[in-house]
């Protein structure tokens, strides 16, 4: 259990310095210990700003990227083929100043996706992460497609 707190730590700080989030300012600023529960934040910057001087949306895309998948991989671990199969963003608002984006998975989720999979066709839970501003209003809607599949023994 220690070496999979340490993994979770490093992958936490690690994704920090990737350099999709590093050189966009994006940021983790809170992981839980059981990465079930992922805050990231992104401050406006001159360069992440598009031409009319709010956020870009690439940026807000690229905020809620892999999150999921990560937190599934861990969550259900190596019995299960995990990945990011479709995402689509609306954006609602102007992002300005800092914007954050929760991510929360629930046992029931995990044990749901479990479940489904475990005869061995592929699950696709679909999930809607919203990205908002301090004050609270929302800045973009992000619907992502998770690809789950249990891993198929190898003779």
């Amino acid at each position: 259990m220690r070496r999979k707190r340490l993994r979770r730590a490093m992958i936490r700080r690690g994704i920090n310095l990737w350099p999709p989030f590093f050189f966009t300012g994006i940021r983790v600023v809170r992981a839980s210990e059981d990465w079930r529960e992922v805050d990231v934040a992104l401050r406006l910057r001159w360069f992440n700003r598009n031409a009319v001087g709010v956020h870009f949306g690439g940026s807000l895309f690229a905020m809620t990227d892999p999150f999921l998948m990560l937190m599934f991989m861990d969550n259900l671990g190596h019995d299960y083929v995990v990945w990011d199969q479709a995402a689509t963003i609306e954006f609602v608002a102007p992002g300005r100043g800092t914007v954050h984006a929760r991510f929360r998975l629930s046992q029931a989720e995990i044990d749901s996706v479990r479940e489904a999979a475990a005869g061995g066709a592929p699950v696709r839970p679909e999930f809607t992460v919203e990205v908002v501003a301090d004050d609270g209003s929302v800045v973009a809607r992000v619907r992502k497609t998770i690809y789950v599949r249990k891993r198929r023994d190898r003779a």
